[in-house]
C-alpha cells in the first residue's frame, strides 16, 4: 500500500489575484476604510460612555430634572435608547456620504480607464492607417501606376 500523497490545498487552488486597479482608486479605498473605522470607533465610544459612564455618574446628578423625572431615571428609561437611535442614524448617513464619495472615486477611474483605453485605440487606429496608405502607395509604385 502506498503512503498518502500530502499536498497542500493552496497549490491546488490558488488564490486569485485580486482585480487591477488605479493609485488613484486604492487611495480611495484606503480611505474610505479609514474613515469607516474611525467613525465606528467614535459611535462605540459614545455607545461605552452612554452604557457605563453615564449610570456611573447617576447619582451626583439626581438632583437634576428633566420633563418632571430626576435626570438619572429619564436616561436610563428613554435617553440612552434615544442616544443610541441617533448613533444609528448617524452612523448611515455617514456611510451613505462616504460611499458616494468612493462611488465618484470609482466611476472617475472608470473614466480615466475608458479614456486611456479609446486613446490608445484611436492612436492603433491613425498608425494602422498611415501603414496601409504607405503600402497602397508601395503598391502602387512597385506595379509601374
Amino acid at each position: 500500500m502506498a503512503a498518502p500523497h500530502h499536498s497542500s490545498h493552496a497549490t491546488q487552488n490558488p488564490a486569485p489575484e485580486p482585480p487591477a486597479v488605479s493609485a488613484a482608486l486604492a487611495r480611495a479605498h484606503q480611505k474610505y476604510w479609514r474613515f469607516n473605522l474611525a467613525l465606528i470607533a467614535a459611535l462605540m465610544s459614545v455607545g461605552f460612555a452612554v452604557s457605563f459612564l453615564l449610570p456611573l455618574v447617576a447619582p451626583a446628578l439626581s438632583h437634576v430634572r428633566f420633563a418632571g423625572f430626576r435626570l438619572p431615571f429619564y436616561f436610563g428609561a428613554q435617553g440612552a435608547i434615544l442616544i443610541y437611535l441617533a448613533l444609528i442614524v448617524v452612523y448611515i448617513l455617514s456611510m451613505q456620504r462616504a460611499d458616494r464619495q468612493l462611488q465618484r472615486a470609482f466611476d472617475a477611474d472608470a473614466n480615466a480607464a475608458a479614456n486611456a483605453n479609446a486613446d490608445s485605440s484611436t492612436a492603433a487606429n491613425a498608425a494602422a492607417s498611415v501603414t496601409a496608405s504607405t503600402n497602397t502607395a508601395a503598391d502602387a509604385g512597385a506595379h509601374g501606376t
